[in-house]
């Protein structure tokens, strides 16, 4: 499936504080498309909620973006947008920041692809 989407030339994308920004971009995921827009958007205390929610539908409409690292703690600023996506591609992939440890039950995919399975069914 990577080299499958290496070939397409697919993307990941992060929304997150600066540090996971950083640490994404030197390890080489900093793209601009056509349009002269990034695959990533640094958040601060002072961004504005609609302009995180306004960056990840438009992550989500790009269809050279595969993947959307958000941080969990930014994720659950735009809750209602991330759980109204539904669509397997791009899959969203809440992520823990430096300050603020990975919580998997605010975790909205998770919790989803928790309800696919019966926990009674892997156990012999």
């Amino acid at each position: 499936m990577a080299l499958q989407a290496a070939v397409k030339g697919k993307l990941i994308s992060v929304i997150g504080d600066e540090d996971t920004c950083v640490g994404f971009l030197l390890g080489g995921i900093g793209e601009i498309n056509k349009n002269r827009h990034p695959n990533f958007m640094v958040v601060d205390k002072n961004t504005p909620v609609s302009e995180i929610e306004e960056c990840f539908k438009r992550f989500v409409k790009r269809d050279d973006i595969d993947i959307i690292l958000i941080n969990q703690n930014v994720a659950e600023l735009i809750r209602h947008v991330i759980d109204s996506h539904t669509a397997p591609v791009p899959a969203v992939l809440e992520i823990p920041s430096k300050d603020h440890p990975y919580d998997a039950s605010k975790d909205s995919i998770l919790r989803r692809a928790k309800g696919m399975f019966n926990p009674d069914d892997l156990v012999h």
